[in-house]
């Protein structure tokens, strides 16, 4: 079967008009082989994001709707006016219904070429009920979900992540942390149950941006991440090697009541520069105990 990047090709090269349906996943919305529209499952709806982002309630949008399902398209014209209606009653700007729109196709783009085990089916001269607000050549929008995909692994090189409920780690190493302000609703929303998903439907954002905020928490290592699995566990050590006969060590010097610390090579690790040398002497040993007080009492 081929993959759903080379049925959406196709249907571009075609200048197809008709939507693609990937059974329960989604579809795209295609007119005159560019994507005007796409609804994934693993998305919040356009209806969501105005919503949340633009106080435009759900019963006007689900007006707009029903009249534009009523109303058959005018073959003259690209579509249904659902779009057209919102913007007439003052609901929302053109710009914003389209930027609306970009969010909504590459959020649910990105999430419908991943998804597997559904059979694509073309329905042609099938339109969305919003009509055409903005047109995306195939080829860049399958360019754009690939660099999506590449930035995702650079933050976080695994999936993992995606699926699972964000639980926040209650005590971190960091003194100070600086957040975004989309990672600061993440980890006030974040309730260790809810997944990116359930995140991203409940503070209205697309679920992209979300993960990209989950992973980028997780690299700064604000989030409990999962244990490696058997698979991923480091491998078994090896048979001990012959050890080499011992070289006998040159005794310390003695400077100023101290023990030297032995150089690189000669049986210790050079200590880095930026820590004091240590020492037997009970100054020391009193210091360091001192800064461990004072750790402890900052925790």
């Amino acid at each position: 079967m081929p993959s759903v990047e080379n049925i959406l090709s196709g249907l571009a090269g075609d200048h197809a008009t008709g939507s693609l349906r990937l059974g329960r996943a989604g579809a795209f919305y295609l007119t005159d082989g560019r994507v005007t529209y796409a609804e994934s499952a693993a998305a919040p709806r356009l209806e969501d994001l105005l919503g949340a982002c633009r106080g435009i309630s759900a019963h006007a949008v689900r007006q707009a709707r029903q009249a534009a399902v009523r109303r058959p398209p005018d073959p003259l014209t690209p579509g249904p006016a659902g779009g057209e209606q919102l913007v007439a009653q003052g609901l929302l700007t053109r710009g914003e219904l389209e930027f609306c729109v970009l969010s909504t196709v590459l959020d649910a783009a990105y999430f419908l070429l991943r998804a597997t085990g559904h059979r694509p089916r073309f329905r042609r001269g099938e339109r969305h009920w919003l009509g055409p607000q903005w047109y995306f050549d195939a080829t860049g929008l399958l360019r754009e979900c690939e660099r999506r995909r590449a930035q995702l692994e650079q933050i976080w090189p695994s999936a993992e992540l995606d699926t699972l409920p964000v639980v926040p780690l209650r005590r971190i190493s960091a003194q100070r942390v600086v957040l975004s302000a989309l990672q600061w609703e993440v980890l006030v929303g974040a309730d260790s149950t809810a997944t990116p998903a359930d995140l991203a439907r409940r503070l209205g954002r697309p679920a992209y941006s979300v993960l990209l905020a989950v992973r980028q928490l997780a690299s700064s290592g604000l989030l409990r991440v999962p244990e490696p699995g058997p698979s991923e566990a480091p491998p078994a050590p090896r048979a001990p090697e012959p050890e080499p006969e011992p070289v006998p060590e040159p005794l310390p010097r003695r400077t100023r009541g101290a023990t030297e610390i032995p150089a690189a090579g000669t049986g210790s690790p050079e200590t880095p520069e930026w820590l004091p040398r240590a020492n037997g002497d009970p100054a020391d040993v009193n210091l360091l105990i001192r800064l461990r007080n004072a750790l402890e009492a900052m925790t």
